[in-house]
């Protein structure tokens, strides 16, 4: 159906009519616009929730447990899926926002220009049909003019008394108004062909042309919005298939939940590598009592006690010292820990995370130094090209990089050997508990003797908190050593240390800090003192002389029968 031939007579409510379509374009187009907005704003909200949980601190500070790690990949996802609200939003705000906006200008241009060409053509129409009214009306006046002439004339020529000049004079004005009515009615008919001819052009062409592209107008207003309505749903269904990926790795990310592994990291991170504590010996404060041979039938004290009195041997009331010491050093595990300060070799922290401490320093240490080094290489071979090519640049000018780089990499270098000296102290440390542990297990003597707080071995009660000057007492990180015994140790040289095994020096040691023994490779020494865990141990040399030597220099043997030898790992 066309609307030049079905609605010739309704210009108005076609003007109307297309006013209503860009109206409801644009409407549409309103609709989209708060629909982007709604999903940029979803997405923004997202993000902001997604920055809002995840870790302000770097991830190798954060846990490691499978919940913690599959809660942050679920972020991850939850980051992507808000990026793929941000690529609906602009899809719309593209491929339809702005298509619609862009298509409304053209659309209220078009429209224009066609209501335009209609209202020339009805002016003209009008213009032509004014024409022809005009020449009517004069047509009709020139008539009734010329009646007028013709009655007169009848008059006058029947009326005697009129003179044959007046007869002749209005016969002559009779003439002439005939004449110009005749000539009225010529442009009439002119007139009136010409309007008829302008006004089946205007019905039939003009007419028919300017509707027809109203209504081609029109239609393509409609496929329009169809073709949006499509693209407003593609855009959301395109990003369905990388949503639906998002959701699956949520529900991966679910599925990598692993109580057990989150367990054994729970052991790897807070395992301090020492032993549980020891059960508290008896003590028996009524030993130095006097007793009547039937008080002593009824004494507590232990028969094994009283038979390493009557041999000489230490008393349980020998071990109240240690035994108190030795629960202040480990007791802490089951409760509020001590504060320390943090020292460079972390020696501060238990065994095992003292290792995982200084390996992840290596790491780190390890990563400077290859960054540093390939920087280096890059400045010698930039080096290399000035010098072959000076127009590019000056050689001299990296050499302070150069310099600075390689200052970097020595004292890098130096890092990573002083904390490979402290690992290696430390495995070799953990190792020799192992050994001792191994042969602990394969002898069934029972010895006599005592235990330092970390497992160091002595007969004198004096001598059990030993330990030199420069190191600090590991008990108490960054106090001095304010045992009461520290100085019997000191004059008392008629009560030497036991002998409780013997070690031989892989390494030669210098001993230039004060309490410390210097020793030679392969030289033999006798253990006095085994390390407490600061890395220490007391030896004797073969003329007397004693001292503290590194634990990691020396390979040690205990002697488990030797006197006061006693070995807790």
């Amino acid at each position: 159906m066309s609307w030049g031939t079905e609605l010739w007579d309704q210009f108005d409510n076609l003007e109307k009519h297309t006013q209503w379509g860009i109206d409801f374009l644009e409407r549409y187009s309103k609709f989209v616009k708060e629909r982007l907005d709604i999903e940029q704003n979803y997405a923004k909200q997202l993000r902001n929730l997604v920055k809002k949980y995840c870790p302000k601190r770097s991830k190798d500070e954060e846990p490691r447990f499978t919940s913690c790690l599959s809660f942050y990949s679920l972020l991850s996802e939850l980051n992507d899926y808000a990026g793929q609200r941000e690529v609906v939003a602009e899809e719309m705000g593209n491929r339809v926002y702005g298509e619609l906006m862009r298509y409304s200008q053209d659309l209220k241009g078009e429209r224009k220009h066609h209501l335009q060409e209609g209202r020339k053509a009805q002016q003209y129409l009008d213009q032509c049909w004014k024409q022809m009214e005009n020449s009517k009306r004069k047509f009709e006046r020139e008539c009734r003019e010329a009646e007028k002439a013709q009655l007169t004339y009848d008059r006058l020529d029947n009326d005697i008394n009129a003179t044959k000049s007046e007869v002749e004079k209005a016969k002559a004005q009779l003439y002439l108004r005939t004449h110009t009515a005749d000539e009225s009615k010529n442009e009439y008919a002119a007139q009136l062909q010409s309007f008829n001819s302008e006004q089946w052009k205007h019905f039939n062409n003009a007419i028919p042309h300017i509707f027809k592209n109203l209504q081609d107008m029109d239609e393509r207003r409609t496929v329009k919005l169809g073709e949006t309505y499509r693209s407003f749903a593609e855009a959301e269904r395109r990003v369905i298939p990388i949503v639906s990926k998002c959701l699956d790795g949520m529900v991966s990310a679910a599925k990598a939940v692993d109580e057990r592994r989150d367990s054994a990291i729970v052991v790897e991170s807070f395992k301090s590598g020492f032993e549980p504590p020891g059960d508290f010996p008896f003590e028996d404060f009524s030993q130095n009592l006097s007793r009547t041979g039937s008080d002593g039938t009824i004494s507590n004290t232990p028969k094994g006690d009283k038979e390493r009195e009557r041999d000489g041997g230490p008393g349980l009331r020998t071990d109240n010292k240690h035994a108190m010491s030795r629960t202040k050093n480990k007791l802490w595990l089951f409760g509020k820990k001590p504060k320390a300060p943090s020292l460079e070799d972390f020696s501060h922290l238990p065994p095992e995370q003292r290792r995982k401490k200084l390996q992840q320093k290596l790491d780190e240490l390890n990563r400077e130094l290859q960054k540093e080094t390939d920087q280096r290489d890059a400045l010698n071979k930039m080096k290399d090209v000035y010098e072959k090519n000076p127009q590019m640049g000056d050689p001299s000018s990296l050499q302070p990089k150069l310099s600075e780089t390689n200052c970097n990499i020595q004292r890098l270098r130096s890092e990573i050997h002083k904390n490979e000296s402290w690992l290696s102290e430390v495995e070799g440390k953990q190792s020799s508990r192992g050994d001792r542990r191994l042969s602990t297990d394969n002898h069934h003597h029972t010895p006599h003797g005592r235990e330092s707080p970390e497992g160091s071995y002595t007969d004198d009660t004096n001598q059990e908190h030993h330990t030199p000057l420069r190191r600090p007492n590991p008990s108490q990180p960054g106090l001095p050593n304010h045992d009461p015994h520290e100085f019997d140790d000191e004059f008392d040289d008629d009560d030497p240390l036991p002998v409780i095994g013997h070690c031989k020096a892989l390494y030669s040691f210098d001993g230039k800090d004060e309490g410390t023994l210097v020793m030679a490779e392969n030289e033999v020494l006798y253990i006095i003192e085994e390390d407490k865990g600061d890395g220490w141990t007391r030896a004797r040399k073969q003329n007397g002389e004693e001292g503290y030597i590194p634990t990691s220099y020396v390979e040690i043997t205990i002697e488990r029968h030797g006197k006061g030898a006693v070995t807790y790992i």
